[in-house]
């Protein structure tokens, strides 16, 4: 089962520190990182991504999927009532695979201006010892599973073309 996880950094570079801490966390065979990516909120609350690229390669879910739950999270409360539609229709394409109402909501109330988030697709991570070498870095945990369905139809949805290919 994978989760989709997001930690939340009261700094603008605690998500890019965390990231590497993660690569090592894979290398070491903690966790098995499927996707990540780096989200700085701004001052003005606009909001820079950075796709992890190395991971990019069989089972990505690539940058579609990045950018329109960002963007859900992120731009789509900014925008009133006169796209309320769309992003019922964008965050019921999220529910179909897994992806709450109550998560995005969450998220988007945790990452303020200022701040920083690692969003991550994982799997097989021995949390105890990952919790252990972190205790030294001060972060919230945002997280919702994915069931094998709900999986395979987040990656059927949001498949990188470079996956698909």
């Amino acid at each position: 089962m994978s989760s989709l996880v997001v930690l939340a950094f009261e700094t603008k570079d605690g998500a890019e520190e965390m990231r590497e801490r993660m690569y090592d966390f894979q290398r070491r065979e903690l966790v098995t990182l499927d996707d990540a990516a780096v989200v700085v909120r701004k001052e003005n609350g606009h909001v820079k991504v950075k796709q992890a690229h190395s991971l990019v390669g069989a089972g990505a879910l690539g940058g579609a999927f990045w950018g329109l739950l960002i963007g859900v999270i992120f731009w789509m409360p900014w925008l009133g009532i006169a796209i309320g539609s769309v992003t019922g229709a964008l965050g019921g394409k999220f529910t179909d695979v897994g992806i709450d109402d109550d998560f995005i909501e969450e998220v988007g109330e945790t990452v303020e201006p200022g701040q920083s988030a690692l969003f991550l697709l994982a799997r097989d991570a021995n949390v105890e010892r990952i919790r252990e070498e972190l205790s030294d870095v001060e972060f919230e945990i945002i997280e919702t599973n994915l069931s094998p369905e709900e999986e395979t139809r987040l990656r059927e949805a949001f498949a990188a073309e470079e996956v698909a290919g």
